[in-house]
């Protein structure tokens, strides 16, 4: 991937070749955006709720509509092999789709109780442009947490995608115009980091919906100090997990593996360290090796390809670096660990299984951001919780578990946004997405994700005198 002042061109991580060449918008470009948007904010606001309900509907399937472009766009900019891209826009759509079917509901005026001679109520009201920023791992899910939610709201979107896959906010653009919506009102924009943030700063700017680095949540938040703007930002994770000694051991095995290693564990969310209650540990480890051995690296095109290569380029050597570190402080590597290539192609890194870890090694204290399951044993359920709790980032965790009471224990004490009991790396859209600590901070999807795109205003009147 690289850029001048005019262009950005994203390569192939599997051919090395150009996937795409967009131009970079300049100062003079980005102003004449904004002004389009916001007068679009300006018009949409009025609109009606069902006219919104139906406008994202029509872009849904107009998004469905170019399903395979869509994801053979996304294979080339990114790697994920094929299938999953096109899981990621049925995935798309069936979230967009739980927010447009509860939005009546959720953006419906609260009527206070009656006072007699008086109307009391909160109108939650459109903020107005939301510039959305999305990460590259799952191009479309983290663009559409934001998209539909905001225009169902009342709102226009701006959307700058990553500059690793920067066709898919031109997808959500062409769609919301396929669906007759109103010129400019889901805006797709390319530029570099810097006018990222002077369009934080700009006060044509509303609201600012950021997913992606730790670095990349404080430039954001840097950008918007001089505002009184509070982004949104989901920061990604170092999720745990806790096998507990009465799980169903051959489905959570299944189950965690996939969590680590699916998408090469380029997932926020990905299962990333591994608490194994000494007790179960080895037979976990005997029965976890054949299955990270059976991941088929290759052309992501092919329906044969379980593992796809690396989208940043940078990532393959840090991921090394993570398990050289956890070798030189103990750590047993079972499987893969290394870079690898296919009949001389891409930058493929193999699913790697790392045993006997500890808190000492960075792949316990970082976001490794591959697919790399790492594993620790622990005496008990309080030395599982204490390890879990023990890190700057907070986003999910899971417990694998048959004792509902077990879990709750743990959902009530772990420090993090979503927990799960027997399932992992997973996004329900009627539940709140939110991180803890290093995260990020705010909220999307559910009913709640709704109030962050919206600001609620008081209604009181006085009828009778």
């Amino acid at each position: 991937m690289s850029s001048d002042s005019r262009a950005l061109v994203v390569d192939n991580p599997y051919t090395g070749e150009p996937a795409c060449n967009v131009a970079l918008a300049d100062d003079s470009t980005v102003g004449a955006t904004l002004d389009r948007v916001r007068e679009a904010a300006r018009a949409w606001r009025t609109s009606k709720l069902h006219e919104r309900i139906a406008l994202c509907e029509r872009a849904v399937e107009a998004m469905e509509a170019n399903a395979d472009a869509i994801a053979r766009d996304i294979t080339r900019m990114m790697g994920k092999p094929l299938a999953q891209s096109l899981g990621e826009v049925k995935t798309c759509a069936a979230r967009a789709r739980h927010m447009i079917s509860i939005a009546e509901k959720a953006l419906a005026d609260v009527v206070l109780p009656p006072m007699s001679g008086f109307e009391r109520r909160i109108v939650r009201e459109p903020l107005g442009v939301v510039f959305d920023l999305p990460a590259w791992n799952y191009p479309l899910l983290t663009a559409v947490n934001c998209v539909v939610p905001a225009v169902l709201a009342g709102n226009a979107v701006l959307l700058k995608h990553s500059p690793r896959t920067p066709l898919c906010g031109e997808h959500f653009a062409r769609a919301f115009a396929q669906a007759g919506g109103p010129p400019h009102l889901v805006q797709a924009l390319n530029c570099d980091h810097p006018t990222s943030e002077r369009i934080v700063a700009d006060e044509r700017v509303d609201h600012v919906v950021f997913t992606g680095s730790i670095f990349g949540g404080h430039r954001m938040v840097e950008a918007a100090t001089k505002r009184f703007l509070h982004p949104c930002l989901e920061l990604g994770g170092n999720d745990p997990a806790y096998v507990a000694p009465d799980c169903d051991l051959t489905k959570t095995v299944e189950n965690v593996v996939d969590g680590a290693i699916y998408n090469a564990g380029q997932s926020c969310c990905a299962v990333e360290r591994v608490y194994v209650h000494k007790s179960i540990y080895g037979r976990l480890l005997e029965m976890a090796e054949p299955l990270v051995r059976a991941y088929v690296m290759g052309d992501p095109m092919s329906e044969q390809t379980t593992l796809g290569p690396i989208a940043q380029p940078h990532h393959v050597p840090e991921l090394e670096a993570f398990v050289q570190d956890a070798k030189a402080r103990g750590a047993r590597v079972l499987v893969g660990g290394k870079r690898a290539t296919v009949d001389g192609r891409g930058r493929f890194f193999e699913a790697t299984l790392v045993a006997d870890c500890n808190h000492s090694m960075k792949l316990f204290r970082q976001e490794s951001f591959g697919p790399i399951l790492p594993l620790m044993p622990v005496e008990s359920d309080e030395e599982a919780l204490a390890k879990m709790n023990d890190s700057r980032l907070g986003l999910t965790a899971s417990v694998w578990t048959r004792d509902r009471e077990r879990a709750m224990r743990f959902a009530r004490a772990l420090e993090c946004g979503t927990v799960f009991m027997n399932r992992c790396d997973y996004l329900d859209p009627a539940l709140p997405w939110s991180g803890w600590k290093d995260s990020g901070r705010g909220v999307s999807l559910g009913a709640l994700g709704f109030d962050a795109l919206t600001r609620p205003k008081a209604v009181h009147f006085r009828l009778a005198w």
